[in-house]
């Protein structure tokens, strides 16, 4: 009825405490339920027609608003007419433009002092998805995550027992801040350089993939420890979080096999973290590394690390500043007594929340042509379903009734896999390796341009387009590659066009 989890640990290997044991059974359900779960969830082997209720991705939360720039933006289709009102609060709050401290608007000071942006939405356009600089003077919706692995037996010991996820360079912290306040010099700049790479496909057909670099640039404090790692990480879009938390832990477990026992070549590993609130361990299922357990969390670490507000889950008023940045601990704080112990008091992060949790993912379009059917059997044949799996039920007992036993479609395990050399960023978060990445959820990825305005894909927004970001796996993905370059023209072309219908 439980399951321990292992990890690998930056060269070491460390057995997980028996305290991390998480469900393997769902208690929600009687067991006439249980095998009506197991029914709908199988992967269909029919790809004649669409299934049922395939193209209301999202259950009953799915939007069927018109697509325009606005399709992340809508609320659950599902939600109680008395709940519009929080979720409309949060929406102008994810909006809001945090200004340094002091200021006249007290309760919207206390910005950075270092930051990466000045309000949620400035990384999350139109909620969607971020992308590099492109060579233009702002990494708005990209930064640099700076980090270095366990160096001595405590550090390994606190790793291991996800106490904390790993150590941050001693004087520019967690990330790079490219931004400060007034009278404050910010950190230094990203600098990035891509490699073409011509690579050529079974037909013949030739594809161009682009290899960056990174590095910082005009460092304001000093060179960075020689031990310190950066990992780039592109805003990734804010549908169906509430969903994807409302995902029983024993349904993601069952699908890890961390020894691959199966012998398949796939390995997800589940990624144990600390719920940022409660202190207690949870399934790690938010982030590019799975870094977070609950959409809440996900929202403090932004509020902290990219705009520097506190909150009561991070209360750190000075953001990520170090011992080592004097003048940034000394500058004033947004803190209003009056109004709380945080410059983003429980209520603001409430709300926050709950519009995170209740962006709706919008409906498939062409679920049932005939195109986008043969390109979901391609999809199916390749193996990509072996990371990108299908559909869940979100648990019945969910605090949310929008989320409460829905029918979702998010295209992923999310579990830790290994991805190559490729797309390795030598970078450990919590127990996920330098080379593991999350399995980031497909739905909406196809109005990824009308959304967001460009079509750039994977954690460092590398690859142009889906094809480019498919020939980019490796590792455990590199079979289900393979057999994407193996097919021809027109059986590529009928895949990413099932990729663009969801």
């Amino acid at each position: 009825m439980r399951i321990a989890a292992f990890a690998t640990l930056a060269g070491f290997s460390a057995a997980i405490a028996a305290g991390f044991d998480l469900p393997t059974k769902r208690t929600d359900l009687s067991e006439g339920d249980l095998k009506r779960v197991a029914d709908v969830t199988r992967s269909t082997t029919d790809f004649s027609k669409a299934e049922q209720y395939e193209a209301m991705q999202a259950g009953a939360a799915t939007s069927i608003d018109p697509v325009t720039e606005d399709s992340f933006s809508h609320i659950s289709a599902n939600i109680p007419f008395e709940e519009e009102q929080n979720f409309r609060l949060g929406n102008a709050l994810f909006r809001k433009l945090w200004v340094s401290a002091p200021s006249s608007t007290q309760a919207s000071d206390g910005l950075g002092p270092l930051f990466n942006a000045r309000s949620c939405m400035s990384c999350h356009v139109n909620d969607g998805r971020g992308k590099p600089p492109e060579g233009g003077p702002s990494a708005t919706s990209m930064l640099l995550r700076l980090s270095r692995a366990a160096k001595t037996p405590e550090e390994q010991r606190a790793i291991a027992a996800a106490d904390v996820l790993n150590f941050p360079d001693p004087v520019y912290g967690h990330q790079l801040q490219d931004l400060a306040v007034p009278g404050l010099a910010a950190e230094g700049k990203m600098a990035i350089s891509y490699r073409e790479e011509p690579v050529t496909l079974g037909d013949g057909e030739m594809v161009s993939l682009r290899r960056p670099s990174y590095a910082v640039e005009s460092p304001a404090y000093g060179p960075l420890d020689p031990a310190t790692t950066i990992s780039p990480r592109v805003a990734s879009a804010m549908i169906g979080l509430g969903l994807i938390e409302a995902i029983p832990e024993a349904d993601i477990l069952a699908h890890a096999d961390p020894d691959d026992a199966d012998g398949d070549g796939i390995s997800g590993r589940a990624a144990i973290v600390r719920d940022h609130l409660s202190g207690k361990i949870a399934l790690g299922r938010f982030g590019w590394k799975a870094q977070n357990a609950t959409v809440r969390d996900q929202s403090a670490d932004a509020f902290a690390n990219d705009i520097g507000i506190s909150t009561p889950d991070q209360p750190n008023a000075q953001g990520d500043c170090t011992k080592a940045e004097e003048k940034c601990l000394d500058m004033p704080t947004g803190v209003q007594k009056r109004l709380g112990a945080e410059e983003a008091p429980g209520p603001i992060l409430d709300l926050v929340t709950f519009y995170s949790e209740n962006l709706a993912v919008p409906a498939r379009r062409k679920a049932s042509f005939p195109e986008t059917l043969r390109g979901k059997r391609i999809f199916y044949e390749t193996g990509c379903i072996s990371c990108h799996v299908p559909k869940f039920v979100t648990r019945r007992d969910s605090a949310d009734k929008a989320q409460s036993f829905q029918l979702i479609w998010p295209y992923s395990d999310f579990l830790l896999h290994d991805m190559g050399d490729g797309l390795a960023d030598g970078q450990q978060v919590g127990l996920a390796s330098g080379r593991e990445w999350r399995t980031p959820p497909l739905w909406g990825i196809g109005l990824t341009r009308t959304v967001s305005g460009h079509s750039f894909f994977l954690h460092d927004g590398r690859a142009r387009d889906l094809t480019e970001a498919i020939l980019w796996h490796g590792g455990e993905a590199e079979k289900a590659r393979n057999a994407f370059s193996s097919l021809s023209k027109d059986d590529r072309a009928a895949l990413i066009t099932f990729l663009e219908s969801l």
